[in-house]
């Protein structure tokens, strides 16, 4: 179903896919040694970043509160925002409308 949005799509989800590849040890939601992580590259991490924020996209629709590797991802329905969270510090915030 995913969240409501009056913007592109397609713009939201570069926007989200720069956000949750913000998130430093975002690896492990994928449950990756940093090892592993290291040694993919660049492109690689791109596309997995890419994969995760469509993910992201659809189940905040029905789980507005998802954890990523030390961070969260939080749809903020009054704001019509994605805010991702590294503890108390806000790291981005994406515009849905």
């Amino acid at each position: 179903m995913g969240v409501k949005h009056g913007r592109d799509y397609a713009e939201i989800l570069v926007e989200l896919t720069e956000a949750v590849g913000r998130i430093t040890d975002g690896y492990l939601f994928f449950e990756m040694e940093p090892e592993e992580w290291q040694e993919l590259p660049q492109d690689s991490k791109l596309e997995v970043w890419e994969a995760l924020a469509e993910d992201l996209f659809f189940a905040l629709g029905e789980e507005p509160v998802i954890p990523v590797g030390g961070g969260v991802v939080i749809y903020d329905k009054e704001t019509h925002r994605i805010n991702i969270l590294v503890g108390d510090e806000d790291l981005a915030s994406v515009t849905l409308v």
